[in-house]
């Protein structure tokens, strides 16, 4: 039995007593979405690479969700601080109290939030060109082509019809592919782990996990969809599957083993300090069994489409939120890809920034996805690798390991 919290809460605010109520900003509720939310082909071993069908620039192309858009790239590290750059740690801060959004995402500042930090653009010289047409939020559904059902997404085609235009104009290298985290709902499952912690004094993950087992096979199924739909697109642009790779990836965990939280769950530091209000349980849960479940499922896509997969599951491994080998950024510890967080914690209540942003990799975690990339993108085109981090190094450290 989770402990009990001594006061009313309502609307993610004690509403009495001897809880203060002070940073209480943290908690992702309603309308968050945790949307799972672009240069030569290094040393790659694709086969051999049949002519794209035209000149022209080559490409790194990346699609799906928030978690390769760029989603949350505009934090570099977490804290408390709400004041000016809030200690180094907001890239869109100008002067004073003005911040511009549009400094790390550009036109889609409020919407696909594709990062100046994204992985294709953090990838380094894999290809002449990156060219992101990932969007925060977007399903399998907005990757599928019109005409096979494909349905726009944030005022913009479906992806896949937007690769045709890329493959037309460029020579495609690699496409990196981020999706299924929003058909599975993402947003909810957080949302309801949150509320457990806060209000209800239970546990998320029997009725998460019963959730998740009813809609696996089918958001698997459309994932590979996805991926035949990429397929067809730059068929129909006149690529040899063997001059381009496909990257099917999975999701990092953003928050920590209980046992790895700095914050007790007996009081409201992990909520009102931390910005990561899950119990131990279920964090638990979410690391070790929702995360490799949907890893374990995609590599089998990947394995049946015959192409390559990058299993992140444990990208964040120590650097999560919370976790207790990072630290929050303050004005004597600046904020550094060795020793901050690498994912962007709750704000609920948008003190800093949108809600979207919650729990998605941040500036030092997008430069680490795009050193796993180029990483991958250097390795056989069908293999199947676990990307980590070297404890107390920057992005430099990520390597290669066999997938499990």
């Amino acid at each position: 039995m989770a402990y009990r919290r001594s006061s009313a809460v309502i609307g993610f605010r004690t509403a009495a007593t001897t809880e203060p109520r002070r940073r209480m900003r943290r908690l992702a509720v309603a309308g968050m979405a945790l949307p799972l939310a672009a240069g030569a082909l290094a040393g790659g071993t694709a086969g051999t690479a049949a002519a794209a069908p035209q000149g022209g620039p080559t490409a790194v192309v990346t699609m799906g969700d928030s978690y390769i858009s760029g989603e949350a790239g505009r934090w570099k590290g977490n804290s408390l601080t709400n004041t000016g750059s809030r200690n180094g740690t907001d890239r869109a801060w100008v002067s004073g109290s003005v911040y511009d959004p549009s400094k790390v995402y550009g036109a889609t500042a409020g919407g696909c939030h594709r990062s100046d930090s994204a992985e294709g653009r953090s990838a380094g010289p894999v290809a002449d060109v990156a060219v992101n047409l990932a969007c925060s939020g977007a399903t399998t559904a907005n990757v599928f082509r019109a005409a096979s059902g494909g349905v726009p997404y944030r005022g913009e085609a479906p992806q896949a019809d937007q690769l045709a235009a890329v493959a037309a104009s460029h020579d495609v290298k690699v496409i990196a592919l981020s999706v299924g985290g929003n058909d599975l709902g993402f947003a909810d499952i957080i949302q309801a782990c949150a509320y457990d912690f806060v209000i209800w004094n239970s546990y998320c993950h029997d009725d998460q996990q019963y959730g998740v087992d009813r809609k696996i096979d089918g958001v698997m199924a459309n994932v590979g969809k996805a991926v035949d739909e990429i397929r067809a697109v730059m068929r129909g642009a006149g690529y040899a599957d063997t001059s381009y790779r496909i990257v099917l990836q999975s999701y990092p965990s953003p928050i920590p083993r209980g046992a790895e939280n700095r914050y007790p769950q007996s009081d409201w530091s992990r909520l009102n300090t931390g910005g990561c209000p899950f119990w131990n349980r279920d964090s638990d849960w979410a690391r070790d069994s929702l995360v490799p479940q949907i890893a374990n499922r995609l590599k089998a896509v990947a394995t049946q489409k015959n192409v390559q997969f990058l299993d992140l599951r444990d990208m964040l491994q120590g650097r999560e939120v919370c976790a207790k080998a990072s630290k929050h950024v303050t004005s004597t510890a600046p904020a550094s890809a060795k020793t901050s967080e690498w994912a962007r914690w709750i704000d609920s209540s948008e003190t800093q920034g949108l809600i979207q942003e919650s729990m998605h990799p941040n500036y030092f975690g997008q430069l680490a996805l795009g050193r796993c990339l180029s990483l991958a993108a250097a390795r056989p085109s069908t293999s199947k690798d676990t990307c980590k981090n070297t404890a107390g190094s920057d992005q430099t450290g990520m390597y290669l390991t066999p997938t499990p």
